[in-house]
């Protein structure tokens, strides 16, 4: 339910009061770009936008200043939509309901760095991170493609990223040490928790508890270098892209691109244009086996670049980041689909044929490689149907085109009845039921 005038009107009030003029807004400029995230990369989601509007936006400094802001909107009867950097691409820092945005770029501070392990606070930006780990001598497991993303963020509504070959994901259970959370409670309360009482606050977008404070795994820094690739035929990429993802030591990202999607890439000369591209994240020491794979299959190696900007470059190009710059460089919208299996590489013609126009984004995992299909857009009901190929061939999917918790739900719900009675917390992002957003009945994610 929507608040009142007057309950907004109290909060921005008070909220002024705790965190200054310049901490709350209700402008609506400010209240706008609170509200949207990157959802236009769903045309299902944008067939849909505006999806929900803010009506105040508080900018709190601090993991205590966010318990207190979430405490004050409790009390007023307010929702509260959390919220990091912004670059998630499906809804799920939308105010669906309006209510109160709660923007923590602010709350950006490395608490403390130990060995083995890092605290900081929710809106420190994961590249700022790595290189506080760095600086100690250490790095950080695995970070998203979108290195600028925060950590609340991340942990909040991301999965994997750069390093889960070797670590899997955030919901493994070995990158989140421990979390100071915020329940939606009258009283500014930090809840400690670690373990797997932490894990249970991990992807669940924020409805059950808010991260405020996150601490993680750190491990002992390695030689990264950027190792760039390419090849006459995707098929080639494909054909080695797992046995360099098996290298040790363990390479941090293998990715690799059709030419047409490499082609949409930015340029740069060792992404060579009509070319596959196959782009990884190396251990120095494993470079010479690496560019051996490539030229025993056929392709070549184009540079190896040293430093951090280098990797964190490849990272971003990376998972959704190609299908982003294919949709850029075209006038036709396109969709994806975010898929998986030994299929991928075994059945590429058939996963190719599933979409008409369809074109594979694939990474390198230990376990299977997984990638994002692309296809020109022309329905949700076509986008539908192709799930059911998918699951005919072999292929494992997630359909991103949605904004609900689908991770551990009933979890999830038994906790939240808990923490957050009132339904205050990102409201319309906790399903009723365990179920998947814009996936018609009978049709559900493998």
């Amino acid at each position: 339910m929507s608040a009142t005038p007057d309950q907004i009107a109290a909060l921005a009030a008070e909220l002024t009061e705790l965190l200054g003029p310049r901490g709350v807004t209700t402008e609506l400029r400010g209240r706008e770009k609170a509200s949207v995230d990157g959802a236009k990369m769903s045309p299902i989601l944008a067939e849909q936008l505006p999806l929900g509007l803010a009506d105040l936006v508080a900018f709190p400094a601090s993991a205590e200043q966010i318990a207190q802001t979430v405490a004050a909107a409790v009390r007023h009867g307010v929702s509260v939509t959390p919220r990091g950097k912004g670059t998630g691409n499906y809804g799920q820092a939308i105010p669906l309901e309006g209510g109160l945005v709660l923007d923590m770029s602010k709350a950006r501070a490395v608490v403390e760095v130990g060995d083995g392990w890092l605290t900081a606070e929710a809106g420190t930006p994961m590249v700022t991170i790595e290189q506080a780990a760095r600086e100690a001598g250490q790095q950080i497991l695995m970070y998203p493609s979108t290195a600028q993303s925060s950590l609340g963020g991340f942990l909040s509504g991301g999965s994997g990223g750069t390093g889960s070959i070797k670590h899997g994901s955030t919901m493994s259970g070995d990158y989140v040490k421990a979390l100071d959370v915020v329940h939606a409670s009258p009283t500014a309360e930090l809840v400690h928790v670690e373990g797997a009482d932490a894990q249970s606050y991990v992807h669940t977008y924020g409805t059950a508890g808010i991260i405020a404070r996150a601490t993680i795994a750190l491990e002992p820094m390695q030689d990264w270098v950027g190792f760039y690739a390419s090849f006459p035929a995707f098929e080639d990429a494909t054909g080695v892209i797992r046995q360099i993802g098996w290298l040790e030591p363990t390479p941090r990202l293998v990715s690799a691109d059709l030419p047409e999607i490499s082609d949409a890439l930015p340029d740069d000369p060792a992404i060579p244009k009509g070319r596959a591209s196959l782009r990884a994240i190396l251990d120095r020491e494993s470079v010479a086996a690496a560019a051996a794979l490539v030229e025993g299959a056929g392709g070549r190696v184009e540079e190896v670049r040293e430093g951090p900007q280098a990797t964190v470059k490849i990272s971003m190009l990376s998972y959704n980041h190609p299908i982003e710059w294919l949709q850029k460089s075209s006038d036709e919208p396109y969709f994806h689909v975010e898929v998986s299996g030994a299929a991928l590489v075994e059945r590429l013609d058939e996963v190719h044929q599933v979409y008409p126009g369809a074109m594979l984004h694939i990474e390198a995992q230990r376990d299977h490689p997984i990638g994002m299909l692309a296809a020109p857009y022309v329905s949700p009901e076509a986008v539908y149907l192709g799930y059911e190929r998918l699951t005919a061939i072999g292929v494992g999917f997630h359909s991103p085109h949605q904004w609900f918790v689908d991770h551990e739900v009933e979890r999830t719900r038994s906790l939240a009845a808990e923490t957050d009675p009132e339904g205050l917390l990102n409201p319309g992002k906790l399903p009723a039921r365990e179920t998947v957003s814009a996936v018609p009945t009978g049709v559900k994610p493998v």
